[in-house]
């Protein structure tokens, strides 16, 4: 096994790291509650929302499992100290952009959104944002390998 000098991360980094792992464990169990869509959830839905759902393209639904997929793989690489959670953060910040246009440019859900859908839909990107910065600052100071 190789011996690799790092710098040991501070103790907030590991707290970060695995609460952002929590974070994105609920957006791969909202990716497959979407895509398998059990009667109880598509009931509990208003027409638009189902419509909205119907509605999505393809590459929607893929944006949304590369977001969710590789968000929840870069903070497992950040809980492992490796490198690749850069690419893998900034790969699921870039899919969470493309889902955002969708819903912000593309459609009017996005317009109709308000209370706490508004306030996660604004704070998933910014999470994303915040924990490549934290990769990134974490490959700079030497606590990845």
């Amino acid at each position: 096994m190789q011996d690799f000098t790092t710098t040991k991360p501070p103790s907030w980094y590991w707290l970060v790291a695995a609460l952002a792992l929590v974070w994105n464990l609920f957006g791969v169990m909202a990716y497959i509650a979407q895509v398998t869509m059990p009667a109880a959830i598509s009931e509990a839905m208003t027409a638009a929302e189902r419509a909205a759902v119907a509605a999505q393209p393809a590459w929607y639904v893929g944006a949304f499992a590369i977001a969710v997929f590789g968000g929840t793989l870069g903070c497992l690489l950040l809980l492992l100290r490796r490198r690749w959670a850069v690419w893998a953060l900034a790969l699921s910040l870039a899919a969470i952009i493309v889902q955002q246009l969708y819903y912000w440019v593309l459609t009017d859900v996005g317009a109709g959104m308000a209370g706490w859908e508004l306030g996660i839909s604004l704070l998933i990107p910014v999470v994303a944002a915040l924990l490549l910065w934290i990769a990134v600052r974490a490959d700079r100071h030497g606590w990845l390998k």
